[in-house]
């Protein structure tokens, strides 16, 4: 017998049939002996169709408000799931994250997990009982009702699985499993059998959209192994864990990621004296701007530097301003960029024993004439900046390069 998390996203879970499915699989896994703890996003759409209802009352409502209301979401889901698994006569308690007890600080909209009261779902598996908690959500010290933000849920789950010491997480999705690259854009991506915990959160942080940050990062904290599967087709997933099965089998090259919501601002002609890169930042970071890729380049005349770095595609218009109006102050000659740029990365463990992976890169993307503005590298992956409409041909031609379609599953 095993205990194990499941977590369930709103498409999973997006209409009465689909649930009454998710109830039938949860069913099937009780029946075998395990026991189960089930966490669910709000129904797909849902979590939009509570915004709008906001923004029609206050164009920026209140965050602890909007707290109350978005929690109700998740809560519609656990009653009707936990409906449907009494229907099939396995005895099931829905709570909501208050109930349960996730403790968390008092950010709204962005709170993070503090503390788990687990004696509850502990009560409920030894009485065989399915245990269905709302995802996205917790409570403070004084009980006012938070959410998690972004990747809520699958936070949610993670943090139960370590606070229980559940022998796997499952995040059911609409995809079955972690792909060496979009198969939307390369037919030939193969799905992976396993990952590394910081391959996956690369992989997050560059762009895959198949789990979030949060819960990669909670995840390879607490050692919690997550397995991403689908909710619609069997199979037994990707494992995410901290094995890196260093071998002759392991794959120099795990996956490629790539992100469309780049934009890149280059700062030139600026003095080359200390302080000048925080000169250039601490506005940005003042008006809430998250910063990536950074460069800066010595000019062979004149003490100058050219400072290049990149924002979100949306942040792109705002950054331009802020830096313009500053131009004098800096003493740079110009300000210019382009949103008109994506990121494409490699990423794999194999990195750490293999010399000439970056050479491989370059020379693929250089005999598909494709110019290479940025360049980025940790000890695990290398990120370099193109033109949007170079996007699909360098995903394709590293793909092949690396021979990833070759992956055995």
């Amino acid at each position: 017998m095993a205990l194990y998390v499941y977590k369930f996203g709103g498409t999973s879970v997006g209409t009465v049939e689909k649930i009454q499915k998710v109830a039938a699989k949860i069913k099937r896994a009780r029946d075998k002996g395990h026991q189960i703890v089930v966490v669910v996003s709000a129904m797909s759409g849902e979590t939009n169709r509570l915004v709008e209802l906001a923004q029609h009352m206050q164009l920026h409502p209140n965050e602890r408000e909007m707290d109350v209301l978005l929690s109700t979401g998740e809560q519609v889901t656990i009653a009707l799931l936990s409906m449907a698994l009494e229907a099939l006569e396995c005895e099931a308690r829905s709570y909501t994250g208050g109930q349960i007890k996730i403790l968390t600080d008092d950010s709204h909209t962005k709170a993070r997990i503090l503390k788990i009261d687990k004696e509850r779902l502990h009560s409920d598996l030894l009485e065989g009982k399915v245990a269905v908690v709302a995802g996205f959500q917790g409570v403070t010290n004084e009980g006012a009702i938070t959410t998690l933000g972004r990747g809520g849920s699958d936070t949610t789950a993670v943090a139960l699985a370590a606070a229980l010491e559940a022998d796997e997480c499952h995040i059911y999705t609409d995809v079955n499993g972690v792909y060496t690259t979009d198969p939307r854009v390369e037919p030939n991506a193969q799905k992976l059998d396993k990952i590394t915990f910081e391959e996956m959160l690369e992989m997050a942080s560059l762009g895959s959209k198949v789990l979030q940050i949060r819960a990669v990062e909670f995840a390879g904290k607490y050692n919690v192994a997550l397995r991403v599967l689908s909710s619609f087709e069997a199979g037994n997933g990707t494992l995410i864990t901290y094995d890196e099965e260093s071998n002759m089998e392991q794959p120099l090259i795990s996956g490629i990621a790539f992100n469309r919501d780049e934009a890149k601002i280059t700062v030139a002609g600026v003095p080359d004296r200390p302080g000048i890169a925080s000169k250039i930042l601490s506005p940005i970071a003042d008006n809430n701007i998250e910063v990536d890729m950074i460069i800066q380049n010595i000019a062979l005349e004149g003490n100058n530097a050219n400072f290049t770095f990149t924002v979100h595609r949306n942040d792109y218009d705002n950054a331009l301003a802020i830096l313009e109006n500053m131009r004098e102050a800096l003493g740079a000659k110009e300000i210019k960029g382009s949103n008109k740029i994506v990121k494409v990365s490699i990423i794999g463990v194999g990195m750490r024993s293999h010399a000439g992976v970056a050479k491989k890169m370059f020379t693929a993307l250089a005999n598909e004439n494709i110019n290479i503005e940025l360049i980025s590298t940790s000890e695990i992956k290398i990120s370099v900046l193109v033109h949007e409409k170079y996007l699909e041909l360098a995903v394709r031609t590293l793909h092949s390069t690396f021979e990833l379609d070759k992956i055995k599953t």
